[in-house]
């Protein structure tokens, strides 16, 4: 078991409707210890690529992504979910469904931050059905830039985002791959990496 299963063995919470809990430490209140870690294992895990910029979707992702980021010493870009009045000039749009908030939004990213010199490493705190980061792809793809990996840190792997995913071709690491969890038990199966 990995440091990331530990923590989320010791710490998540399985409930009704598939949903893990991890809001102490991963997505609402934030451990850094943990998210350097997670960054330490990724930059590992893409040493042979060439990364220029980090993309990640408001609002979970951030944290870990500029956590990341020190790791990989590039910028980081956060997919907006909604226009606000800062944002100005073109932008890449694309409408992603959230598995957590069963809402659809829009998120948008300036293409003064993304262009096709960029080689991304997108990463997210969860990989479920797959739908934000099928959002995340098109617009990188729309910029013209290269996806040279994709990070997650938490994919339940029983949904079809990883394997969809990764039939793509894209390279997919998560840190942790939930196989199965039981709200009756608060038991949690990892897959074995």
């Amino acid at each position: 078991m990995n440091f990331l299963e530990k923590r989320i063995a010791r710490d998540g919470i399985v409930k009704e409707g598939n949903v893990l809990k991890v809001d102490s430490f991963l997505n609402h209140q934030m451990d850094i210890a943990l998210f350097d870690e997670m960054g330490r294992e990724w930059k590992k895990r893409f040493e042979g690529n060439k990364i220029t910029k980090i993309l990640t979707i408001e609002a979970s992702g951030i944290g870990i992504a500029a956590v990341a980021a020190m790791h990989f010493k590039v910028p980081v870009v956060f997919a907006k979910k909604a226009k606000s009045i800062n944002l100005e000039g073109e932008m890449y749009v694309a409408e992603v469904e959230s598995f957590t908030h069963k809402t659809k939004n829009q998120v948008i990213v300036s293409k003064k931050f993304l262009d096709q010199d960029d080689r991304v490493l997108v990463i997210d705190d969860f990989l479920a059905n797959g739908c934000a980061l099928q959002g995340l792809i098109q617009i990188v793809q729309s910029a013209g830039a290269a996806i040279e990996g994709i990070g997650i840190a938490v994919e339940k792997g029983f949904q079809p985002g990883g394997r969809m995913i990764r039939n793509l071709g894209y390279k997919l690491e998560s840190l942790a791959i939930v196989d199965g969890m039981d709200p009756a038990t608060g038991e949690i199966t990892f897959r074995e990496q």
